[in-house]
């Protein structure tokens, strides 16, 4: 038995070293991927060499502008077509299936072209998060070490959930989630053999970030509203109400896919085709175009107006859906959360103006929205109560969150057979776990 545990820890110290490095570079390829979008939305929209932090929209409204997800949508689809297609989606499913299904064998062109995929359609205007790309390119790095090293198939899908963590990590700081958002979604299992490397991975990440970056939470709230008695149930039907829209817009995602899927034109044409769709829409909604995280924290601060927030939940929606349904890169977290807080905030403003002695908080409202968007269209429900803390900052939040996001959680479990994430994968036959399982050291 001693014996036994020498080995098992000499090989558990070997995967913590390895993935120690896996953080410090996942650390540096997330700054590399948002200087990459800040530079290409530099490029189209101000023509200018730069990595200076803009939105696409920020400079008004310009007709050409209408063509400029269009070229990046061609970009990525020559990309796609005669680099690799595996950067087309948005990154977890594609973690997942590699895991389950391919050896944890990533590619490692991947880690180049994923991330430079991203930088452009996001760049470009494209409705995405940085998230899912860091997180495909985090588990590509995993990998890649992963296959050359004297690793098993099992420690290589260490490494690669490893990876991912650590992209996660360092574009959200949110280590706790990141490392849930592994277990429930990546490995689906639960023991010290694959929670330390994780987690090693994860610390490392977030250690750089804090000693290059910034501490603060990334959606930080500043005001901190009571939660009464009678208020807790609205919190519940918010709910309720993301989980239904979740699945919604989820079902949504895979019916535009089918649609791409049916045109007779080759797919390395179908990013520039959405992109026609993203451009139109950024014309009407500038607020629509890239990443836009000052949409989820101006409406975590309700500092949208109920039509301003309604307008903003549709044109963000139909360009997302269009372009992810094109099968260009991008991830899908960031836009979850967008519209996760407007649905939300609606239901907070609403409430407060049908029952005002209740005292809603639209804030709170907002929060348990967003966290609720993510588990209902992932069913990642640990995860997603745990992001909404580290990402805020708000401790009062906890037992709205709780609440919204078991709500979401079962209806997700009744108006959807496959979430967002294992749908594409259950169409090709492919069994995803449902839960996750404790495995001994």
């Amino acid at each position: 038995m001693y014996l036994k545990n020498s080995v098992n820890g000499r090989k558990l110290w070997y995967l913590c070293f390895s993935s120690a490095m896996i953080g410090v570079m996942a650390y540096f390829v997330a700054k590399c991927l948002l200087w990459g979008i800040a530079f290409f939305t530099n490029l189209f929209y101000l023509h200018r060499f730069s990595i200076e932090e803009i939105h696409p929209g920020q400079n008004g409204q310009n007709l050409y502008y209408l063509f400029i997800p269009v070229v990046g949508g061609i970009i990525v689809g020559l990309i796609a077509r005669f680099g690799s297609a595996g950067i087309r989606g948005h990154g977890i499913p594609e973690a997942m299936e590699k895991i389950l299904y391919g050896d944890s064998k990533i590619p490692r062109r991947i880690t180049f072209l994923k991330p430079l995929a991203s930088a452009i359609a996001i760049g470009s205007g494209g409705p995405f998060g940085a998230e899912g790309p860091i997180i495909a390119t985090g588990a590509s790095l995993g990998s890649w070490i992963g296959r050359h090293g004297t690793f098993e198939s099992r420690d290589r899908k260490i490494l690669l959930a490893a990876g991912a963590a650590a992209g996660m990590t360092a574009i959200f700081g949110t280590p706790l989630s990141a490392i849930l958002l592994s277990i429930e979604l990546l490995l689906f299992e639960f023991s010290a053999s694959t929670f330390v490397p994780v987690a090693v991975a994860v610390g490392t990440a977030f250690t750089m970030k804090l000693a290059l970056g910034s501490a603060k939470p990334v959606f930080a709230m500043d005001s901190f509203p009571l939660i009464l008695n009678e208020n807790i149930s609205v919190y519940f039907f918010t709910g309720i109400i993301a989980g239904c829209a979740a699945c919604f817009f989820s079902k949504l995602v895979f019916t535009v896919e089918d649609i791409f899927e049916k045109l007779p034109v080759h797919w390395m044409f179908w990013p520039a085709i959405g992109g026609v769709a993203v451009g139109a829409i950024g014309l009407i909604e500038p607020r629509s175009l890239g990443v836009g995280y000052f949409n989820i924290t101006d409406a975590l601060h309700a500092k949208l107006l109920l039509g301003s927030a309604c307008l903003l939940l549709f044109w963000k929606l139909l360009s997302w859906i269009i372009a992810l349904g094109s099968g260009t890169s991008g991830g899908t977290l960031a836009p979850l959360l967008t519209f996760g807080s407007s649905v939300g905030l609606i239901i907070g403003i609403l409430a407060n103006k049908i029952f005002p002695d209740m005292h809603v908080s639209p804030e709170i409202c907002a929060l348990v929205g967003m966290s609720a968007m993510f588990t209902g269209a992932t069913r990642a429900v640990l995860t997603s109560t745990v992001f909404a803390f580290e990402a805020t900052g708000v401790a009062v939040g906890i037992a709205p969150l709780l609440l919204g996001n078991s709500a979401a959680y079962l209806i997700s479990l009744m108006l959807m057979e496959e979430t967002i994430m294992t749908e594409k994968l259950a169409r090709r036959g492919k069994h995803v776990p449902s839960e996750y399982f404790h495995v001994k050291l």
